[in-house]
């Protein structure tokens, strides 16, 4: 009886035991770290962007810049120090589960990506300033220093998703949680991978956005990108992921990531600095709005749920069955969804507002260009041509699908 009445009151004690243990749940500070590093550059990467837009002059310490190293500062520092913490200290219980690296350092694996990355970021920053004052004003995303910069922060967000990985899989295989602490901790760990995957998806599509934009939207190399990049990622993450949907969280993520920044900083007053100005702007001109890419998520997350039982390692199809039923349902939804939505973006005075964003110009853009609201016609497709090209689209994706999941069951793996 006295044991009946102790389990019926478990949220007395359970909540006390979670405030004896911190706000941390016992994770590593260095993991809270990378994730906000992620977060910081992602953030800085895309005010930049706007910067460019909107300003068009920077230099070396511009407040975008200072934003990106400031992330690389800290996924650099915290990262190092939870390495050299293990490896001067010989009797650390985590060194028997740490990786050696050039048999000197031991570190979480996570960590070892982050310190690369940063380095990669840090590195960039003075080629960066050179080729602007070399070169002028960027008229690509992917420069030779941009390249370098964009290289670090993948890693450093790569390394943000390992390190979480780590400690996340170490619970995959238990049927539930031991106690009120187990379970907060889980929860926390699944929520900080969905974040940390949301913002390297962020990064992989500002990367694509120059040929996947809503000008792009009818054309069929715009869903072969996609389907190259696109279903490769998604489902890593999703196999990898504890949540329930997970797909569709982390896209909920990628969205809020690409939206927020934009829709606050239109807001704020921004004027031209660097001729010539054929557009007198006076607020920050916003970036594009992202892919729906939300929708084709929860069909993944609903075929996965359907076909796939990571959690038991029983799967009614073979992977390549499933990359092929995953590749064709993802290719076809955001066909349906994107074909439209582009259209909208880029052709109805509906969206041409703060919401959708499809007013932005940039300052060293003539205001009448004549395709700035319609389809150019290097943008559109004859039927056949098109079909012919969705039609090896849905091939890639088939290929990427398959990586995917390979690459997802990798990652389920990860324990260091």
């Amino acid at each position: 009886m006295q044991s009946a009445i102790t389990s019926s009151f478990p949220s007395v004690q359970e909540p006390s035991l979670a405030r004896s243990v911190g706000w941390r749940l016992g994770i590593p500070v260095y993991i809270y770290a990378v994730v906000f590093s992620s977060f910081c550059v992602v953030v800085g990467l895309l005010w930049d962007i706007m910067w460019h837009m909107s300003i068009g002059r920077d230099g070396l310490l511009a407040p975008p810049h200072v934003v990106i190293y400031v992330g690389a500062i800290i996924a650099g520092l915290f990262s190092a120090y939870q390495i050299l913490n293990l490896t001067l200290t010989k009797n650390h219980p985590g060194r028997a589960a740490a990786v050696p690296f050039w048999g000197i350092f031991y570190g979480p694996l996570g960590a070892m990506f982050c310190v690369w990355g940063a380095l990669a970021m840090l590195t960039s920053a003075p080629f960066d300033d050179w080729w602007h004052n070399t070169y002028g004003l960027d008229v690509q995303i992917l420069t030779p220093p941009h390249t370098i910069l964009a290289i670090g922060i993948m890693t450093v967000q790569f390394g943000a998703m390992v390190g979480v990985l780590a400690l996340q899989n170490q619970y995959r295989n238990q049927s539930k949680s031991e106690d009120y602490f187990t379970s907060q901790r889980v929860t926390r760990l699944k929520w900080l991978f969905a974040i940390s995957a949301g913002l390297l998806l962020t990064m992989l599509y500002t990367l694509l956005s120059e040929s996947m934009g809503m000008r792009e939207s009818h054309d069929s190399s715009y869903y072969a990108i996609g389907a190259i990049i696109l279903p490769f990622y998604l489902l890593a993450v999703g196999r990898a992921s504890m949540l329930r949907w997970p797909i569709t969280t982390i896209a909920g993520v990628y969205m809020l990531a690409m939206l927020v920044p934009s829709w606050l900083l239109q807001n704020v007053p921004a004027t031209p600095r660097l001729g010539p100005v054929l557009n007198p702007i006076t607020h920050y001109q916003p970036f594009i709005f992202p892919l729906l890419l939300i929708i084709p998520g929860l069909i993944l997350d609903w075929l996965m749920h359907r076909f796939d039982a990571p959690a038991t390692g029983k799967r009614k199809l073979n992977d390549w069955l499933l990359a092929g039923l995953y590749a064709v349902a993802f290719m076809l939804v955001l066909l349906v969804v994107q074909w439209p939505f582009g259209e909208f973006l880029l052709t109805s005075p509906y969206a041409h507002n703060g919401i959708f964003l499809s007013y932005s110009w940039t300052y060293n853009s003539p205001p009448e260009f004549e395709y700035r609201y319609a389809f150019a016609p290097w943008n559109t497709q004859s039927a056949s041509s098109f079909l012919l090209g969705f039609g090896k689209a849905l091939l890639y994706a088939t290929l990427s699908a398959r990586v995917g999941l390979f690459w997802g069951n990798w990652m389920k793996r990860v324990v260091r």
